[in-house]
């Protein structure tokens, strides 16, 4: 059945084989516009949020409809002059999509159903926003310049950065139906937890002390998130989570069964053995607590609420320890000023600062869970979990993209609607998820913007922590000692520079327990120290690269005089990086690893959640509650994809209840 038929280059033949009130589906057949052969297709058209698709066009200069009328349905389309690349703003209607868009309005009418669409101009594309009650789940494709390079238009969200925290909220959501992209800057996943590889070694970027990482518990938030996208890792446990090397000749192994970690402590400072095992107590009831409870977002009343009458007395005795730090709860039972010391070392590797700074809940977390699960280093390295992770995640329907360098967080009517990268390219979602930093999020991707109140007030309680001097080596094998220790701290001049730049020393060893990480005969030595981006900057490249190799030396025999004699003469690989090489690769600002307290803060209650003050933007990863750590920002991505998945209808939800207690945790972050 002819509808409608014209000679005119610039009006399309319309054919169709049939038609109903609610179900109809068209087709146009050899269509002429301004010499490109062309087939323009209409999919199934069903009202009310049913799913379609709708139009795809390829080569299209102008195209035009007149009003024209189906039984008693009316469809019109006018003035749609070079059909270019559309972009939907809601979520569900995926209508047009093409490039190089000049101007384009139209409208159209099924029976009493009004639809419109307007294109809006942003650089060099176009962005569809919908007022329709029409819906397409299918994303339209978008053939550039009649190649095959295909971009989808809109997704449920978008996942700046692949961190570990930012990938758990991404395959979160992905396991819950959501359509996710994942943006990366770099060319594989991880960020801080990633690798790269060099003759023949296989280096952790950052630390290769994996917690959360064993098979039982409710606090094995990594094993859990890779389960959740049906990847499963080999992992090999650690016998000594680490080994202290301290001022005065303490010398203290945290052994991975508890009793055996007391009993060392307690050989060291016999007088306090009672006070030992209160503090550490508190901390297992801590860990206890938490480690029972289903954990999601506590931004969530529902959930929150419904945890609570479950486990009311778990969930008071977090509330109780929220406020509080280790340092103060540990000076309710311990008087001896070197085990103080001692627990300020074994907090600074949780928060890079001291006890009294160390959040209780934080402390709690690792210091128990390196006992109850243990440290479990996974097979082919730490960056091994994020590439397991993105695999999850492209399993679930869902996409990451590398060499994809976020430069700003697109805003309209004060609402986060998508993002734009250095290429120029955009991406559109119902939600944008920054695993950026904060100071990255707000001070970079929207700046220009007005800073939020609430992000003042986390700039004023907390400041970027240091970032790291890194030294990466290979070495003989026959440098280490049979019973060498794959995990050590070492600070042998002095407590007093506990927090000092170059004071600690963190060391990593990896191929004790994995050997494949490097060649046979030769093992990997990972050193890192705290260090100021400041210290970097302004030097020529010539005393940059000078520096690097002074500092390097100075911790290598440092290391060489305290542990490993002949250190030096074994080195047959060895690289540098400093603050400003994690920067760059790691786009973090100055290099920092995250947030830490401007002044004592009150436990975690000044750490800001997921939700941010801008409509649809989340924050997720280490300057979130409950900061620092792998297990941490674990935790974080766990509660993000929660409570994004309530906000976009795949978790159930209640308006008014999370008006309430959004407002709540906001006042209560101001008492901080």
């Amino acid at each position: 059945m002819s509808l409608i038929s014209s000679p005119s280059p610039s009006i399309s033949e319309l054919s169709s084989t049939s038609y109903k009130p609610c179900n109809f589906n068209l087709w146009f057949a050899d269509s002429q516009c301004f010499g490109h052969r062309n087939t323009v297709q209409f999919g199934t058209c069903i009202p009310r949020s049913q799913n379609q698709s709708f139009l795809s066009f390829e080569h299209i200069k102008t195209f035009a409809f007149n009003d024209y009328k189906l039984s008693n349905m009316e469809l019109g389309l006018n003035t749609v002059s070079q059909v270019g690349k559309f972009r939907l703003r809601d979520g569900k209607a995926g209508l047009l999509s093409r490039d190089l868009l000049k101007t384009s309005n139209f409208g159209y009418k099924l029976g009493s159903v009004k639809l419109g669409y307007e294109a809006y101009k942003r650089n060099r594309d176009f962005v569809l926003m919908s007022r329709s009650v029409l819906t397409s789940d299918n994303m339209v494709e978008t053939e550039a310049n009649g190649g095959v390079g295909r971009e989808k238009s809109y997704y449920d969200a978008i996942v700046i950065g692949s961190g570990i925290g930012g990938l758990v909220a991404a395959t979160q959501l992905a396991v819950k139906g959501a359509r996710v992209l994942a943006l990366e800057k770099y060319v594989i996943p991880g960020g801080s937890s990633g690798y790269y590889q060099r003759d023949g070694y296989t280096f952790d970027v950052g630390s290769s002390v994996m917690f959360g990482f064993s098979d039982k518990g409710n606090l094995n938030l990594i094993t859990q998130a890779l389960a959740a996208v049906g990847r499963e890792m080999e992992v090999i446990p650690d016998p000594t989570t680490v080994h202290f090397h301290l001022p005065n000749d303490l010398s203290v192994q945290v052994h991975r069964e508890y009793s055996e970690f007391i009993a060392e402590l307690s050989s060291k400072f016999p007088h306090e053995k009672e006070g030992i095992l209160a503090f550490y107590g508190e901390c297992w009831k801590i860990f206890n607590a938490l480690n029972s409870l289903e954990l999601k977002s506590l931004e969530e009343p529902i959930y929150l609420f419904g945890q609570f009458f479950q486990k009311p007395l778990e969930c008071l005795t977090l509330a109780y320890y929220l406020p509080q730090n280790a340092g103060d709860i540990a000076r309710k039972y311990i008087k001896d000023p070197q085990l103080l010391s001692f627990i300020d070392a074994e907090c600074f590797i949780v928060s890079t600062v001291n006890a009294l700074q160390t959040p209780m809940i934080n402390a709690s977390m690792v210091l128990c869970d390196r006992h109850f699960g243990g440290i479990n280093y996974p097979v082919g390295g730490v960056g091994e979990i994020a590439k397991s992770l993105a695999k999850g995640l492209v399993d679930q329907g869902s996409e990451i993209l590398y060499k994809a360098n976020v430069t700003s967080i697109i805003l309209e009517h004060g609402k986060a609607v998508g993002v734009r990268l250095s290429d120029g390219r955009e991406f559109f979602a119902k939600t944008i998820i920054s695993n950026a930093t904060r100071w990255d999020t707000f001070g970079k991707l929207l700046k220009g913007e007005k800073l939020p109140k609430e992000e003042e007030n986390f700039q004023k309680a907390y400041i970027k922590a240091p970032s790291f001097l890194s030294i990466h080596m290979g070495v003989k094998a026959e440098v280490l000692p049979p019973d060498t220790d794959c995990h050590h701290f070492m600070l042998e001049d002095g407590w007093t520079r506990l927090e000092k730049p170059y004071g600690s020393i963190f060391l990593s060893i990896p191929t004790l327990l994995d050997s494949s990480l490097a060649p046979e005969g030769h093992h990997i030595l990972h050193i890192f120290t705290t260090s100021s981006i400041e210290d970097w900057e302004g030097l020529p490249r010539k005393d940059y690269d000078a520096k690097k190799e002074s500092v390097a030396d100075e911790i290598i025999s440092r290391l060489e005089k305290k542990l490993f004699p002949g250190l030096k003469e074994s080195i047959v690989f060895k690289e540098i990086g400093t603050p400003k090489t994690h920067r760059r690769y790691l786009a973090r600002d100055k290099g920092t690893y995250g947030p830490m307290p401007r002044n004592t803060p009150k436990g975690l209650l000044g750490m800001p959640f997921n939700t941010t003050a801008i409509d649809g933007l989340y924050c997720v990863g280490d300057s979130c509650f409950p900061g620092q750590g792998v297990i941490a920002v674990a935790f974080s991505g766990v509660m993000c994809g929660h409570r994004v998945a309530a906000d976009i209808g795949l978790e159930k939800k209640s308006p008014i209840l999370d008006t309430a207690l959004l407002g709540l945790l906001g006042w209560l972050r101001t008492l901080a």
